[in-house]
């Protein structure tokens, strides 16, 4: 709506039905953080930026379920009209809630029941809980902005801290392994789904600050980025640099430009030789994702037929390395003690199509899917959080995160700013 200002407060009709901005004075509380929204950036913080795992005394004090639990209960506790629930049941939050109740479905019939029974009552169940209650919790674009910058400043102290922690080597060390919570290729994807709402924030900044942390953490996050040595991050980082630079139109092109020839700078000034061999592979018909059983070729050919094989509930939630060590080819060899690697998916579609089933696949795609295309497109956030979704996609089709808050949260994020606009216009 012209003359409507994203960052103002959303008032609420009596009815629920109508949404309009304050023309008047806006209300100052709502101009600023309030304890739900703090201990929502608190559960971003924990959940995504893993910071309790990165200093012992935060997780001696069980920071992430202090912030989970006080988020939700001051959820429960809000009367307020814009924070109510069926404000964000927009199509991607449906889809959410099918596939978490697909799941619940798929738990009896699993490989391990055990398995699935953890991994959904004690893990994902919370997980898309808390998606609708960061959604839930913005009342205006200047919420959402808030959270896109403590998602930002998550990833950037993450990645300063394995900077500071964490030494490359020679041979077989030239790259990260395993770090907090995430392993090299994962922080690498983490790492991508960041990178957009930096270059956002160099160019929207609404002070100095914002926009020399936005630099700053924009060199921060493509070094961690570099040290990763994640080929599957690279493929990533190349999507989400070609969408920048044709569709970030919010943004004008010499920022948008600037921003990514900050990354690729610096990129090209800290990869070593070692680096662009490993991204020299990527096509290679030798290399071992190809060629061995091992593989990620040969694994998801095998996760195909095990979706194939069980396509309406799947295997079971979290059992796909159960089925690698039980159902593959390989498995009978185990009788004769020859050992079998239960492998993991290394593809997030693959990994829910196996678990799930053909019907679980497509809840998970349909709702990324449904929370991409309902970004609104009058919202300069929009192409940020567009391109970290992105990022996220196309890092996970290498990787098994198909249950990790970093997408689920980048949802409810998208879920919440479509919430917002739609309450504008």
């Amino acid at each position: 709506m012209a003359g409507v200002d994203a960052h103002q407060p959303l008032v609420f009709a009596p009815a629920g039905r109508v949404w309009a901005t304050e023309p008047a004075v806006p209300d100052a509380r709502e101009a600023e953080w309030d304890p739900l929204l703090v201990c929502v950036a608190g559960y971003l913080l924990t959940s995504v930026g893993r910071i309790h795992q990165l200093f012992g005394a935060l997780e001696a004090i069980h920071l992430a379920v202090i912030t989970g639990f006080l988020a939700l209960a001051l959820f429960v506790v809000d009367t307020r009209e814009e924070r109510r629930v069926r404000l964000v049941l927009a199509p991607a939050t449906k889809l959410l809630l099918a596939l978490l109740c697909w799941m619940i479905l798929s738990v009896p019939g699993a490989l391990r029941v055990g398995d699935s029974f953890l991994l959904v009552f004690d893990n994902f169940i919370k997980t898309a809980l808390m998606s609708i209650v960061v959604a839930a919790s913005v009342r205006s674009a200047a919420d959402v902005e808030r959270l896109l910058f403590v998602y930002l400043a998550g990833a950037v102290v993450y990645a300063s801290v394995v900077l500071s922690r964490f030494d490359l080597g020679a041979g077989d060390a030239w790259r990260l392994g395993k770090l907090y919570y995430y392993d090299a290729n994962d922080f690498a994807t983490f790492m991508v789904t960041a990178m957009p709402l930096g270059i956002y924030f160099l160019h929207a900044g609404r002070r100095g600050s914002v926009r020399l942390f936005a630099a700053g953490g924009l060199v921060i996050l493509t070094l961690g980025f570099v040290w990763s040595g994640s080929r599957g991050g690279f493929i990533a980082l190349a999507a989400v640099v070609a969408y920048i630079v044709f569709r970030f139109t919010a943004i004008p092109l010499r920022w948008r430009v600037s921003g990514t020839a900050l990354v690729l700078v610096v990129l090209l000034a800290t990869a070593s030789d070692h680096y662009w061999e490993q991204m020299g592979t990527i096509t290679s018909d030798a290399d071992y994702n190809q060629t061995a059983e091992t593989g990620r070729l040969q694994i998801w050919n095998r996760g195909f037929g095990y979706m194939l094989s069980n396509p309406v509930f799947g295997v079971g939630p979290g059992n796909f390395q159960t089925a690698e060590g039980t159902l593959s080819p390989f498995a009978d060899r185990q009788q004769f003690g020859v050992g079998v690697r239960w492998n993991a998916a290394h593809n997030s579609f693959i990994q829910v199509g196996a678990e799930l089933g053909l019907v679980g696949l497509a809840l998970f795609v349909a709702m990324i899917t449904a929370a991409f295309r309902g970004l609104p497109t009058s919202s300069p956030m929009t192409p940020a959080l567009a391109a970290s979704i992105i990022g996220f996609v196309v890092g996970a089709f290498f990787l098994s995160l198909a249950y990790a808050e970093m997408l689920y949260m980048l949802v409810a994020l998208a879920v919440g700013l479509q919430k917002v606009q739609q309450c504008c216009e």
